[in-house]
């Protein structure tokens, strides 16, 4: 665990003497205080590169305060949005975080609030980037944060908030970011129970057998697949003393996604074993809420299967019937994801929770509705909806909400069986997926989330690297948020 020391008065030369990596962070201005330590070389990077003290609001600068510091000063205005702050907290971070240092110092100026809301960025955007993700190559020199120095603020709970969901995000990146072949259902699943005893979750799992003899025929077309009989459904509980709600987070938790007999092009296919990170977002949810104590009960259900081809997979013009008694048609197998839902949101909505939130890289058109900046969310509430775009603006982890009018549905209308599980158009399949999860919720309080934006080249919000764990900061809002 990085250790943060905090010291709320206000920095001086002598505390900075030994710092060898430092970030600046002020309020937006057009002068700079000329008490600000280093202020003598910031004037002069400023005057090199013509640019405006205002300026450091968009584009951080770096310099050497002496020989063997590296500095970067930035400036945040209170006017922007959270998204905002974590973006240009996270390009002022990373020069300072590329050289894998033991420790960085991280100076606030400013008014009361300034310092506040510089302080909880800075500090997020720090713990999520310092963070040594997966990797396979024979050298690896990366060397993990140990520590950081905070000047000019103090929180009063020592950022537990920002911490856990600092771990929470840091497990679904790690987890996604795993190869296929190192993050089987099995090995998933093993994982799992680790986790599970090491924070005092009581976990079940729903293996193949069980599955088949209860009836979950929709997880089970899917699952039969693959050599192994690995596939699970498994359940996790975190329960408090204190709790008036109870949650269920639902993931998707498809370890390696070939298309079936729908064979997915290299071109799709690659990168499949990313089709877990639903799983993994609500796994990190439940580490996050773990940590910071939330006062919630939380169930969560993580369907861990892969979707293979081979003689016993499942095909076009099947009809298998679902946990709940639905028939479905099967059109395409590369519809796998909402396939092992469906039978995981039987088993969730059985429990009457106040609110299921599913997660899902689940539709190809949500990706080209929005692009990989945003996920989409549906909801069969009104009010939730309004929670969960709320949560993507205070967690800077953006949401945009999609319809879910009935009159969709009749794209999914079968001959054969109660329903298709998707059309061969394709067109508005994420909305005609979340129609057809919605046959397995048993009318219980909904929200459904997308995740278009798992994966965005270069970085998203406060984190720095293409795999960046959206959703775990997007749900510890929501559910801080609840009524």
């Amino acid at each position: 665990m990085i250790k943060i020391v905090q010291n709320p008065s206000p920095v001086s030369d002598n505390a900075l003497a030994k710092a060898s990596h430092v970030l600046f962070v002020m309020p937006k201005t057009k002068s700079l205080a000329v008490t600000m330590p280093g202020v003598d070389t910031l004037q002069a990077r400023l005057a090199r590169r013509h640019m405006k003290p205002e300026e450091l609001a968009k584009t951080p600068l770096s310099g050497d305060l002496k020989p063997g510091t590296l500095a970067i000063w930035v400036m945040l205005d209170t006017g922007q949005t959270t998204f905002e702050r974590h973006t240009l907290m996270r390009k002022a971070l990373q020069p300072l975080l590329d050289e894998h240092p033991k420790e960085i110092a991280i100076v606030v100026l400013g008014g009361a609030e300034e310092r506040r809301l510089a302080a909880e960025a800075a500090i997020y955007a720090a713990l999520v980037n310092s963070a040594v993700l997966p990797q396979r190559k024979k050298k690896d020199e990366r060397r993990p944060l140990q520590k950081i120095a905070l000047h000019g603020y103090k929180a009063e709970d020592d950022f537990i908030l920002l911490r856990g969901q600092a771990e929470g995000n840091e497990l679904a990146r790690e987890l996604t970011i795993l190869p296929a072949n190192e993050l089987t259902p099995g090995l998933y699943r093993e994982r799992i129970r680790k986790l599970a005893k090491e924070n005092g979750w009581k976990c079940a799992e729903y293996d193949m057998k069980k599955l088949r003899k209860i009836g979950a025929g929709a997880f089970v077309a899917v699952a039969q697949g693959s050599s192994e009989d690995d596939a699970a459904i498994v359940h996790l509980r975190y329960r408090h003393p204190e709790a008036r709600k109870n949650i269920a987070l639902v993931g998707k938790g498809i370890c390696f996604d070939t298309g079936g007999h729908n064979l997915k092009p290299a071109r799709y296919m690659h990168g499949m074993h990313e089709d877990m990170n639903g799983s993994a977002v609500s796994l990190g949810i439940l580490l996050a809420a773990t940590r910071a104590n939330l006062p919630l009960n939380i169930d969560c259900w993580l369907a861990l299967a892969q979707n293979h081809i081979s003689p016993k997979a499942y095909k076009q013009n099947d009809v298998v019937t679902a946990l709940n008694g639905t028939t479905i048609e099967i059109i395409h197998t590369d519809a796998e994801g909402r396939m092992v839902l469906a039978d995981t949101l039987t088993l969730a909505a059985r429990e009457k929770p106040d609110l299921i939130v599913d997660f899902a890289t689940l539709t190809g058109s949500m990706a080209t509705a929005l692009g990989a900046r945003y996920s989409g969310i549906f909801s069969n509430r009104e009010k939730f909806v309004e929670q969960a775009v709320a949560a993507g603006k205070i967690s800077g982890e953006r949401v945009c909400a999609f319809p879910l009018d009935a009159d969709y549905e009749e794209g999914l209308d079968s001959q054969i069986a109660d329903i298709k599980q998707c059309s061969m158009e394709g067109e508005a399949d994420h909305i005609l997926a979340a129609r057809f999860l919605m046959r397995f919720i048993e009318d219980a309080p909904w929200l459904h989330v997308d995740l278009s934006s798992s994966n965005c080249k270069g970085g998203l919000g406060a984190v720095a690297s293409d795999v960046n764990g959206f959703g775990v900061g997007w749900g510890m809002a929501l559910l801080r948020g609840l009524k």
